[in-house]
């Protein structure tokens, strides 16, 4: 899920009050490469003592395409290479997720990138899970073949994502497990015990705040984070100076 601290609509507090809603135990904010928000977050859910439990993410920009890292204290940098990422997100302890596989309507990583860390065989440099169930058009245009990459060459956890950008969004699309903790859903990821399940968005919702939202997106979310990244780099130099 994303939220107006990046490319999405809607407030924190919003998207958590629609979790609770649509009776959710687990759930994770991942703002392009920006974890603040989902710090935030978890400490709202905390502050409320929510029955949902909030777990650290973001998108990262790679340079194969989008992918989400789930449990990470720190952000991965951007534009590094989808091997690079993975094993950054794996020494800090995370789960790696391609959103939205082999889809040509939005940023995200092809059938050839991810045969290629397949093959490799380095657990450390693998995604984790693929996402099979994403409401959007964009999610749904290459889901058969992503299903059938994963049943045939990744063989890895299925899950299913909102890629909710607005509250009312929000559990359209989830993962079920064996549980109703994250640690639960950790260990089903990991012993690839998850199933994607959820629907797809009708025309009305994907065109809803579809304008405002496209903005942030593909302008304004873009230059925000590379002077953000450029401050962030020049923070580094001073300091080894």
């Amino acid at each position: 899920m994303h939220s107006e601290l990046s490319d999405g609509l809607s407030s924190i507090d919003e998207i958590l009050h629609s979790a609770e809603r649509a009776g959710l135990d687990v759930i994770a904010l991942t703002d392009h490469d920006d974890v603040r928000g989902a710090f935030a977050m978890r400490e709202l859910a905390a502050r409320r003592s929510s029955p949902v439990e909030v777990v650290t993410g973001a998108e990262v920009t790679t340079r194969s395409g989008h992918l989400l890292a789930l449990w990470i204290e720190d952000e991965i940098p951007m534009f590094c290479s989808l091997a690079q990422a993975l094993d950054l997100i794996h020494k800090a302890g995370g789960i790696a997720i391609a959103p939205h596989p082999l889809s040509y309507l939005t940023f995200s990583i092809g059938e050839g990138a991810l045969r290629q860390v397949s093959a490799h065989g380095d657990g450390a440099r693998m995604v984790d899970a693929i996402e099979l169930r994403n409401p959007s058009y964009a999610g749904r245009v290459r889901a058969s073949r992503a299903l059938w990459l994963n049943t045939h060459v990744l063989r890895v956890a299925a899950t299913g994502s909102s890629d909710a950008h607005h509250a009312a969004l929000v559990g359209t699309c989830w993962t079920d497990f064996s549980g109703d903790t994250s640690e639960d859903l950790r260990t089903a990821l990991r012993a690839h015990q998850t199933t994607a399940n959820g629907r797809g968005w009708t025309l009305r919702e994907h065109l809803d705040g579809a304008a405002k939202q496209q903005w942030r997106s593909m302008v304004r979310d873009p230059i925000k984070r590379a002077r953000r990244t450029m401050t962030r780099a020049g923070g580094v130099k001073n300091k080894k100076k």
